[in-house]
């Protein structure tokens, strides 16, 4: 399963210091291949960050496009096919480019939401509530499949079992459109290509502890802290 980046369109209505932040921006390019260079400055790794990209409107104001990515996940899906390490978390001292959409010139850009690894955060108060909102969705989801794999493997085999889950995944997957629901239908539909009852087994015993490791880190990233007296990332 991936982990996607999301986006959001808002106006801020309040500036972060950007000596308060863990991660720092250079490189700033606009035009058709516009993109960021972001630059981990704390000493833990940066698991989610929104940046704001500010660049002035028609009417004589100024317009903000707020990107927010959050790859805690990727402690679980770095190097599988498919994930995006664009929006893998960033470790201390990572620097990495990151593309935007075509920006006009005299756009700048600059860091309001920044989330550690160990849970405190700093920014945009309305930022970070939504990375948060977020995992806790994608934390239930999570335990829903989870759930679903613990019921159904103890009991059920082979085809049998691939009918049992590809049902409950499809209800679920009606009733919340989350990644981990729809990635766990399209997952045991892939199985049944597989032609022996022991080859199911075997890919939806692997699938179903892969999404338990999942679901552990979205327990213990779903929960906020509150920064120590050293502030966010200090050691």
């Amino acid at each position: 399963m991936t982990h996607r980046a999301f986006c959001s369109v808002v106006l801020l209505s309040a500036a972060v210091s950007a000596s308060d932040m863990p991660l720092a921006v250079s490189d700033v390019a606009t035009g058709p291949r516009s993109h960021v260079r972001l630059t981990n400055t704390a000493g833990q790794p940066v698991t989610a960050w929104s940046l704001a990209a500010a660049s002035p409107s028609a009417n004589g104001g100024t317009h903000r496009e707020v990107y927010t990515a959050d790859g805690y996940l990727s402690e679980a899906t770095h190097g599988l096919p498919g994930a995006n390490d664009r929006i893998e978390r960033l470790m201390p001292g990572e620097s990495r480019e990151l593309p935007l959409d075509p920006l006009p010139p005299g756009t700048t850009v600059s860091v309001v939401a920044a989330v550690l690894d160990d849970g405190t955060a700093v920014g945009e108060e309305s930022a970070v509530a939504s990375i948060f909102a977020r995992r806790a969705r994608e934390r239930d989801a999570l335990k829903a499949v989870a759930d679903a794999f613990g019921e159904v493997l103890p009991a059920r085999h082979g085809a049998d079992a691939l009918a049992a889950l590809r049902e409950r995944f499809a209800a679920l997957a009606q009733r919340n459109d989350a990644v981990p629901c729809r990635a766990a239908l399209d997952a045991v539909q892939q199985f049944q290509k597989k032609s022996s009852a022991e080859d199911i087994d075997r890919s939806l015993q692997s699938y179903a502890d892969f999404v338990k490791r999942e679901y552990a880190l979205a327990s213990k990233h779903a929960q906020r802290r509150t920064p120590g007296p050293r502030g966010p990332g200090l050691q």
